[in-house]
């Protein structure tokens, strides 16, 4: 079933165009699916009760149009598929007209958070979430191809404003991470996100960078060169220069 809130961008979310950014679309999108979960009975309190938890595998983010600060925006998110240990979702932010401004495909993967390892979620729990037809966007390949040759860039340590409430650093902080990176600020008009492994307080990411024709890849990387998350921005020819 769909799950809608509705909110207005704030001041706090915006970026020095006044228009939302990528991390607060993509926070939106967490809040809701985490709201949805707790409307119906399978919040985070009852999963850490149960050492249970969805884990993010995969992100398709399309933006349309950035909406700007003080715009009334409807956010929403539904469950497309669940298969075995697999749970699919789409999200949208909408304007009050109903138009797209974001649309976004995810891959969940339900795992039993004490023994680390994928599992099936109960009948009960899918039920509640219901399953609706896929959102009509152009979807990509879960698996985001890494580039033959990139450039390593400066390690950063793991801070306690990075970690969720699993103690892993937060699905969108990779986004925020990867971000920071790029060496020219440009307006992204895509984001895909394959998550490999969870990085917690205190580890070491080393990030690696490729800046291709049509697009720019982000490999978050453990010390040993282990895959944390890769990251593929695909970017607007807007050129805006980055505030110091």
């Amino acid at each position: 079933m769909k799950y809608t809130i509705d909110a207005r961008v704030r001041y706090s979310e915006i970026d020095h165009r006044g228009t939302l950014t990528l991390p607060g679309v993509i926070n939106y999108f967490q809040d809701c699916s985490t709201f949805q979960s707790e409307d119906i009975g399978y919040g985070v309190l009852r999963l850490k009760e149960q050492k249970r938890a969805w884990v993010l595998s995969y992100w398709q983010v399309i933006i349309d149009r950035y909406p700007k600060m003080g715009e009334k925006i409807r956010v929403g998110t539904f469950a497309t598929a669940f298969k075995r240990i697999i749970g699919e979702r789409n999200f949208f932010i909408d304007d009050m007209e109903g138009n797209h401004l974001a649309r976004a495909a995810s891959v969940w993967v339900y795992m039993d958070a004490e023994r680390g390892r994928p599992m099936r979620p109960g009948e009960d729990e899918t039920e509640a979430y219901g399953q609706e037809e896929p959102l009509e966007m152009p979807y990509e390949d879960r698996k985001v191809a890494l580039p033959k040759i990139h450039k390593p860039l400066e390690p950063f340590t793991v801070k306690r404003c990075h970690i969720d409430t699993n103690e892993h650093v937060n699905n969108c902080q990779y986004v925020q991470m990867a971000i920071e990176e790029i060496p020219v600020e440009r307006v992204i008009r895509q984001v895909r996100v394959e998550y490999k492994k969870s990085a917690v307080l205190g580890d070491v990411i080393h990030p690696f960078i490729a800046e291709e024709a049509e697009r720019t890849v982000v490999e978050l990387c453990d010390g040993e060169g282990s895959i944390y998350a890769v990251v593929e921005f695909i970017l607007s020819g807007e050129n805006n220069c980055r505030l110091v």
